[in-house]
């Protein structure tokens, strides 16, 4: 079973929603989120990057910068531009891009439940990524960041959130990438009390996007434990900041990847290579592959349509996935990319990119390009269930979840 709890949210009063909702703090580097904040006093980017108040000389991983992070939040609250909620509640947090909804319900999640794989993961976290989050949430007492988690649609749950959908909303606005934000208050205790059932009921949730947030968030809460020898279970500490979103919602992006060179082949020879286990095609127009096992390839301004032969196929939930097939019978044995976690050779463009950038790089810094057809929900899933790992950039989730909607304080 899942326990899955309302809390009482710290959040933006709603005239300052717009200003304080901010990107995820590791899609920019520090000169970007620098720039981002110029501008925006109330972006919640100033805290969850608060290095961003500092000179280049002060260390992103300074003590002084956490501290930093803690006052300005603190001075926001002060001031009013965050309020806090007096009653637990669910909150429902649907973002719109292109004219595409996704609905999810923003609640806290147990870290007795990721341990015990309940809440399941398919990737692998790295320590040194993880230490500055793990800061972050000590210092501030708030986890600020949600982490992306996904579970098979129950009825009774969908059916609640969607009755609150023609309701007023809390917030509604456009952020500068187009994307609408919408947030409804779920705090009638019958609606709570059966969101809350229907999840124990539940065996399996999944992270979908945020592995070190979470992976942090769970870190702080042991910490506290440790701190607390005389805990009772009940305490902020036991859970963190997450949004769940029923598989039937979610759309993933594809992963693409760019190589710097063809391996020391001409073309005419990594051709003759790739035909080993790929059927490839000429063609005029740009590819976005439309089925599995199936991969476009942008090659000295032309573009190639690549279906991989019957005899590489995998019905291993790792070894099937289109970017492991790519992987193992091409990057890897072909162009010579061993270990794409650490290959300078290789780098990766999310899909939200579009092929333009898979062309402009391959003019630029690398040399070709495979545009992706991306992973699904479904096999996400299935990696995770079988307490597998997925190979490195396997998902690309869009649009990304705002942070400084919703604050869990411990």
């Amino acid at each position: 079973m899942a326990i899955i709890k309302p809390f009482k949210s710290v959040r933006p009063d709603e005239k300052y929603a717009s200003q304080v909702a901010a990107l995820p703090y590791d899609v920019y580097n520090r000169q970007e989120a620098k720039e981002v904040v110029k501008d925006h006093p109330y972006s919640f980017l100033n805290i969850d990057r608060a290095e961003t108040q500092f000179s280049d000389e002060v260390s992103t991983y300074d003590d002084c910068v956490y501290q930093k992070a803690k006052e300005l939040l603190d001075c926001m609250i002060e001031k009013k531009i965050f309020i806090q909620d007096e009653k637990e509640c669910y909150y429902i947090y649907q973002l719109t891009m292109d004219g595409r909804a996704q609905t999810g319900l923003v609640a806290c999640a147990s870290i007795d439940d990721y341990m015990n794989n309940v809440i399941k993961k398919h990737e692998n976290t790295r320590e040194e990524k993880e230490l500055d989050r793990i800061h972050h949430v000590d210092t501030c007492n708030a986890q600020t960041g949600p982490i992306f988690l996904a579970y098979r649609a129950n009825a009774l749950i969908s059916k609640i959130v969607s009755s609150y959908l023609e309701t007023p909303c809390l917030y509604d606005f456009v952020s500068d990438d187009k994307i609408i934000h919408k947030v409804w208050k779920i705090e009638k205790e019958e609606d709570v009390k059966t969101i809350k059932e229907n999840f124990e009921q539940i065996q399996e949730i999944y992270i979908a996007d945020g592995h070190h947030r979470c992976a942090s968030a769970v870190k702080v809460g042991l910490k506290r434990r440790e701190e607390n020898p005389g805990y009772k279970g009940d305490e902020e500490f036991n859970y963190f900041l997450s949004v769940l979103f029923p598989d039937e919602e979610l759309m993933i992006l594809p992963y693409n990847r760019v190589v710097a060179d063809l391996n020391g082949m001409d073309k005419e020879e990594f051709l003759k290579k790739v035909s080993t286990h790929f059927e490839w095609s000429k063609v005029d127009q740009p590819v976005w592959p439309k089925e599995k096992a199936s991969f476009g390839m942008f090659l000295e301004d032309e573009w190639y349509l690549l279906k991989a032969k019957e005899d590489i196929l995998s019905k291993d939930p790792v070894e099937g996935l289109d970017v492991s097939i790519l992987q193992n019978h091409l990057l890897g044995p072909i162009l010579g990319i061993g270990d794409p976690r650490v290959d300078k050779r290789i780098d990766f463009v999310g899909g939200i990119r579009g092929l333009e950038e898979l062309e402009k790089r391959s003019k630029s810094d690398m040399h070709l390009a495979f545009s992706m057809y991306p992973t699904s929900i479904a096999e996400l899933f299935s990696v995770a269930d079988a307490g597998r790992l997925m190979p490195p950039k396997s998902t690309w989730f869009e649009p990304k979840l705002r942070s400084g909607l919703f604050i869990h304080m411990l």
